[in-house]
């Protein structure tokens, strides 16, 4: 619930909002008159001094750039800043900061991710990932607003302009850099850093393809207490790195079902036909040695083989291009390293 205060002050910004392009239609309308006023003047007195110089050509005028612009989007079409300067950042944060952009706001959730946030220093908290807080982003005076969850249009449209990009309608890398290049006016900086993804990720698979035999199987999966989950290539866990980058396959009898829906929660007794020759683990709690006592999971062949990769959510959990980059030289150092 926003209070009256914020509410007024929403209110106010609102007004300013509607205000703030009449008064600079004004102002160029007055600022065109004044020159016009200039330019006949200066000409009565070139043509009684000087004639030629009234007939020497004049430089063309510059148009100055948008202020704005119209992009289209799951809510329609609608009115963007042109060169946002205070961008409050729900989502797709690593995206942004690809392309060197620092939003002034996001969610704490996301200002923890280790791949970036040594860049974050500054960057306000705006809540609880998933739970914005009005309040907070209200005071940060963005004038745009980016966010993946469809639900909270109506609320953050009130404050600044917001673009909604639904979880999971970009699917890689080159689909996120592409759109946020194109949303931001830095298409060159989205291409520049993708040709050095490319390359990266190209030399960490061929070097993957180089050790391990192409049809070993892959699974991405994440323990806790009393569960695990198996994941696709759309869901964090590594699955981006392993099934993308590195071009990977799900054991074949549960690929189809991973794929589409993007996990499983699976039972001790399904696990074997979920495992695939090599596992990647989410963990935060238990090392590769405590799965291999495990008498469910040391009875895993890839287990037994040491084809066991756990991690801490911390490092897997990300899905964003800066995180899939990482995540990718980091298992294809550990693919290649002999285990």
């Amino acid at each position: 619930m926003i209070n009256r205060q914020h509410c007024s002050t929403r209110n106010t910004k609102r007004k300013h909002w509607i205000i703030y392009p009449l008064l600079l239609t004004l102002a160029m309308v007055a600022s065109a008159c004044g020159n016009g006023n200039s330019s006949s003047n200066t000409g009565t007195a070139s043509t009684g001094s000087n004639a030629s110089a009234s007939a020497s050509p004049q430089p063309e005028a510059t148009a100055a750039p948008a202020a704005f612009k119209t992009v289209t989007t799951i809510n329609g079409d609608i009115e963007i800043p042109a060169e946002p300067k205070r961008i409050v950042a729900e989502e797709y944060l690593g995206s942004l900061i690809a392309l060197g952009t620092i939003p002034v706001g996001a969610p704490g959730l996301t200002l923890e991710n280790v791949y970036f946030k040594e860049a974050l220093a500054g960057v306000t908290d705006t809540g609880t990932y998933g739970k914005m807080s009005p309040e907070n982003i209200i005071a940060l005076e963005p004038d745009l607003i980016i966010s993946g969850m469809a639900d909270s249009y109506e609320t953050l449209s009130q404050i600044a302009p917001t673009v909604i990009v639904p979880y999971g309608d970009l699917k890689n890398a080159h689909e996120e850099l592409t759109y946020f290049g194109e949303l931001l006016g830095k298409e060159q900086e989205a291409k520049d850093w993708l040709a050095d993804f490319d390359k990266r990720i190209a030399a960490a698979k061929a070097k993957v393809d180089a050790a391990i035999p192409a049809d070993a199987t892959f699974s991405i999966l994440e323990h806790a207490d009393k569960s695990t989950w198996a994941y696709g290539d759309n869901f964090g866990r590594g699955g981006q790195a392993v099934y993308q980058a590195l071009g990977r396959k799900p054991p074949a009898a549960v690929a189809d079902e991973i794929m589409e829906k993007q996990w499983a929660e699976i039972s001790a007794e399904m696990l074997h036909s979920y495992a695939g020759d090599y596992l990647i683990v989410t963990d935060n709690n238990q090392t590769a040695e405590d799965f291999s006592t495990d008498p469910i999971w040391g009875s895993l062949p890839a287990v037994k083989n040491g084809h066991l990769y756990v991690w801490k959510e911390e490092r897997s959990w990300y899905y964003d291009p800066i995180a899939v980059l990482s995540q990718t030289e980091e298992l294809a150092d550990w693919l290649t390293s002999g285990q």
